[in-house]
């Protein structure tokens, strides 16, 4: 009974994390992820795990520097979730994005969409946000996407007194190595899974006698 019972407490684990990413795909992807991260990236654009960890430490370094502002990248209109209708309206959905999660976060925000960008800031702040970005076109495809917003976030920045630039890629892990580090986590979950239900099994046998 203790096995079976420890099985389906581990099934029930491994159900509720295979939930997480369809719960976050409802309603408007990037308002959830936002809501506690600066920076949002489109799921299945296949960005290069170096790009997206350079354009969000450029963005926690303009926070950690002085300049708080959060990025959404939207690179298709499935990012936008239940809100597609707002798919090339980088303006419009900047604006409503900022009504999203300004019950958490009330800053600048940049939308970067491949038709243009969007800005929304407190105050009389959005105009003089626009005309910093006048001049940042996003280029074809999801590198152009990234290219303009790493500008964008740089000149945003830079209109307020706070230069920052992308830090140096790191090099990414030999996948040998992900496979290794993989097992030997795999292993370490399952050697902590059964001595729990030896330790549970010989309980409930000394209790017995």
């Amino acid at each position: 009974m203790s096995l079976r019972r420890g099985a389906l407490v581990v099934t029930a684990i491994i159900a509720a994390l295979a939930c997480v990413p369809a719960a976050l795909a409802d309603g408007d992807p990037a308002s959830d992820y936002l809501l506690s991260q600066q920076t949002f990236l489109p799921f299945d654009a296949k960005i290069p795990a170096a790009t997206s960890e350079q354009l969000a430490g450029l963005v926690r370094n303009a926070n950690e520097h002085g300049y708080k502002i959060r990025l959404a990248v939207i690179a298709t209109r499935y990012d936008l979730g239940a809100v597609t209708a707002l798919w090339k309206q980088p303006k419009t959905y900047a604006s409503f994005l900022a009504a999203e999660i300004a019950f958490v976060y009330k800053g600048p925000l940049l939308i970067v969409m491949p038709n243009g960008l969007g800005f929304h800031a407190p105050g009389g702040a959005t105009k003089a946000g626009y005309r910093t970005l006048a001049d940042v076109r996003p280029a074809s495809g999801i590198s152009g996407l990234m290219t303009a917003a790493v500008s964008g976030v740089e000149k945003l920045a830079a209109a307020h007194g706070v230069q920052v630039r992308p830090p140096v890629a790191t090099a990414a892990p030999a996948k040998g190595d992900d496979r290794i580090r993989l097992a030997i986590l795999i292993a370490v979950v399952g050697g902590v899974i059964a001595v729990v239900l030896v330790l549970r099994w010989l309980a409930h046998r000394r209790f017995s006698r």
